[in-house]
Formats: structure tokens, sequence, C-alpha cells
């Protein structure tokens, strides 16, 4: 039990090897203590504070045969700053926020939760072809995005709208992207959902599962060398992290030393996966110290025990030149997106616990309220201002063209080339040889 007691100690969260390589002198001073005969283990003497030498791991020596056992760090703790009534548990962690930092968490988050409504039925009235709700989540967006710095950049998956909101993107984008008009900076080439925006640091989102978290591990040492004092986020979800791209951005940022946050949105589900059946150890938290990581695992709807995980990650990662592993404890309350339905894998009594009982915005609603920083008016006037705001990049989206066909070749290479144009105008005959089955009217000319 000593040898698990030490192993304990050295997996613990929040703490990282020391490897101390020893010199060649060192290595002679413990050879000549050995005495090896060439009889037999009868003429070996055995120096019992003989120390490992392999340079793959830091351990001691044990004379008994005994496997680590699987939940070794099992338990991690879930840090938060406020219960679910909105309460301060320690006054000491409360992050000590202005009025109108609040209110902007909160607005932030109601207005995510209305645009999440109103495209969700436009796409269920087949106005766009696909969308992707973030019910629940909301508190792990707003959280971790006022955490950071303008000029960090963001890697997210699909389910972090918020993010985006909180840095600036204004609503008539989000729109655009959506409805793939020519507003949209994507040009209208990507899905409903895949957002992304140079002037923000946050890149375009992709469709293929944790491909984001390899990509931020290299962006990330790339920051490092230019030395710039800026940091990486990466977003993911628990099923990402069972993808093999999770383990190589796992391990490249630790050996690479990157400052790089990986910010995994543990929501319960991957589609219909629940994470009984993802995975079998201690979730997502107890996966860094393996890696050389500092780790943490934080309640995802406390919006404050959110912001201060991830500031205080942000800060030393920049500083120290290390990644960090923050796993946010949250609950997917809508589908996992509109070509889904959870009904099937999922009582209607389990997502009303988490919408009525531990919703991240009811939460930082009743903080607020016991303030006296927000009433009952507010929010009535809030609701339909936030509403309208809403509608009306709804209805300028739809009433918008759509981006001039040509746009599908550009973009790929400074200069188009040969088979791109021939691509183009095979497309064009085709296009005016059946234009009776194509609106080229509802496309910029």
């Amino acid at each position: 039990m000593a040898a698990l007691r030490r192993v304990s100690q050295q997996l613990s969260v929040c703490s990282h090897a020391v490897r101390q390589l020893t010199g060649m002198n060192g290595c002679r001073t413990r050879l000549q203590l050995r005495s090896f005969g060439l009889c037999g283990a009868n003429q070996q003497s055995f120096d019992p504070t003989d120390k490992p030498q392999f340079p793959g791991a830091s351990a001691e020596f044990v004379d008994r045969l005994e496997f680590i056992q699987p939940n070794v760090i099992s338990g991690i703790p879930i840090y938060r700053v406020m219960d679910r009534q909105g309460q301060i548990i320690n006054p000491s962690e409360d992050p000590q926020l202005s009025k109108e930092t609040v209110l902007n968490f909160y607005q932030k988050m109601t207005l995510l939760n209305t645009m999440d409504r109103i495209l969700y039925e436009s796409q269920r009235q087949g106005r766009i072809s696909f969308y992707m709700t973030n019910y629940g989540e909301e508190g792990t967006h707003i959280g971790s995005a006022a955490a950071l710095e303008p000029n960090d950049l963001v890697f997210g998956q699909y389910r972090e709208a918020g993010v985006l909101m909180y840095r600036g993107f204004p609503l008539d984008l989000f729109m655009a992207q959506c409805y793939a008009n020519a507003d949209d900076l994507g040009k209208g080439r990507q899905m409903p959902v895949h957002y992304g925006s140079k002037d923000l640091h946050f890149v375009t989102i992709s469709s293929p599962l944790a491909t984001q978290i390899p990509q931020a591990a290299g962006s990330a040492y790339a920051l490092k060398r230019e030395n710039l004092n800026r940091a990486v986020i990466c977003y993911f979800g628990e099923g990402a992290a069972s993808e093999g791209d999770a383990h190589a951005g796992f391990n490249f940022s630790a050996t690479l030393e990157c400052p790089l946050i990986f910010f995994c949105r543990n929501n319960g589900y991957a589609i219909s996966t629940p994470t009984n059946e993802q995975y079998r150890g201690d979730g997502i938290a107890a996966r860094g110290p393996g890696y050389g990581m500092m780790s943490i695992r934080v309640d995802g709807n406390d919006v404050f025990a959110v912001y201060n995980a991830t500031k205080e990650a942000r800060r030393r990662a920049v500083a120290e030149n290390q990644p960090f592993l923050i796993e946010a404890m949250t609950y997917r309350i809508g589908h996992h997106s509109t070509s889904d339905d959870s009904s099937a894998y999922r009582s209607v009594d389990e997502v009303n616990y988490w919408d009525k009982q531990d919703h991240p915005i009811s939460r930082l609603r009743h903080y607020m309220t016991a303030r006296d920083w927000w009433a009952e008016e507010d929010e009535r006037s809030w609701r339909k201002e936030s509403r309208k705001m809403v509608m009306e990049a709804f209805e300028k989206a739809e009433r918008r063209h759509k981006p001039k066909p040509d746009l599908l070749f550009t973009d790929v290479y400074h200069e188009m080339t040969d088979n791109l144009t021939k691509q183009r105008d095979a497309m064009w005959r085709h296009v005016q040889q059946y234009k009776e089955h194509y609106p080229l009217d509802a496309f910029e000319k």
C-alpha cells in the first residue's frame, strides 16, 4: 500500500513530475556501491538507497508485485463558487465582478438562449438546413470567454457560439452564416453553426471531431516561439476526448510546453452515448496528470467558477509556458442537433431536472436578484428586447441574396488553377442548360 500511496501522490491533480537527470559521476558512484559476483545472486549485495535511473518515469523501486488500480485518482473534486441558489459559498473565491460585468454575463447567456430557440424553430420550418443549440451550457461559454484576453486564439468544436458572441460577433453575422447568405464571412461554403472570425481570433469550426485539438497545440507552440504573451484555448466535449487527436494534442502541448488551455465541456452525452459507455476512468480531468498537465474540474453551471478557473489557467499558461486542462461538468439540455432525437436515449424527467433545478442562467439570476441588480420588470423588458434583436437579424438574413456561385471555386489558390477553371465553366454550362431548376435570381450577380 505504501507503493500505491506514492503513486497516488505522483498522479495527484495539479502536480507535475520533476525529473532529475543524474550525471555520469553520480552513475559511477552508484556502480561502485554494487558488488557483482560471477557465481550467482548470493554474491550480490543490494543497496536499499539505490534509485531508478530509467529516463521515462519518475518513480521508486518496490519489492511487491502490485498493479495500480484504475481509481487511484478517482473522485477529483468539482470546484464551484456559488451554489444552485446563487449564494457565494466561500467569500474569498468571489471574483468580485462589477454589476455591469455580471449583467453583461447574464444578457449574453440569455441572448444566446433566445437566438438558439429562434434558429432551432427556423430549421424545423425548413428555413435553414441544420442547427445545434447550446441549452444548459451557456455558463461554460461566457465564464471562459470573459477570462481570456481579446487577442487569445480560440479553437471551438461546434457548441461554443456564446464564446464568439461574448467577443462581439454580431447577430447579423450569426444569422448570415446559418442562412449561408452573401454577408456570411465564409461565403456560404460551410454548413450552419460553423462560425469563424479572423478579427475576433476565432478559428472557423470544422465538422470532423477533435481535429482542432492538435491544431491548437501547434498554434500555441507558435505563439510561444514568437513570445507574444498570448494563449490558446481549445474547446471540446468528453466524446471528442476519446479521439486519437486528443491524445496527440495533449502530449504535444505538454512536451513542447505550450501556453494552451484545454477546455472540456463534459455535458453527459456524446450524441447518444452516455459517459458511462464513453470511458471507465474518472472523467477527463483525471487524464491530465498522465500527460504532465495541470488539471481541474469545475462546476460548468457556475459561471463564476468557470471564470476563476479559466482566468488562473490563462495567467499561468502564459507565465509558465505550460498547458492546463479544465473539465467543466455541465449538461446538454437540448438535442445533440436537429438531426437527433434525445428522447430515444434519455428520459424527459432527467432533462427537466437540469432545465428547472440546475440551469446556469437561473443560478446567475438568483445571484443578481439577491443583490437587487435584477427584477421581474428587468427580465420582461430584456426578454422582449433580446427577442426583437434576434428577429430583426433573422428577417434581414432571410431577405439577403445568396453568395455568387463563382465563389465556390475561389480562395483555394491565389490564382485559380486550370482544373478549377474547367470545373467552374462546366458548372455554368450545366446551370444554363437546366436553368429552370436553379433559382439564380436568389444569388448575387
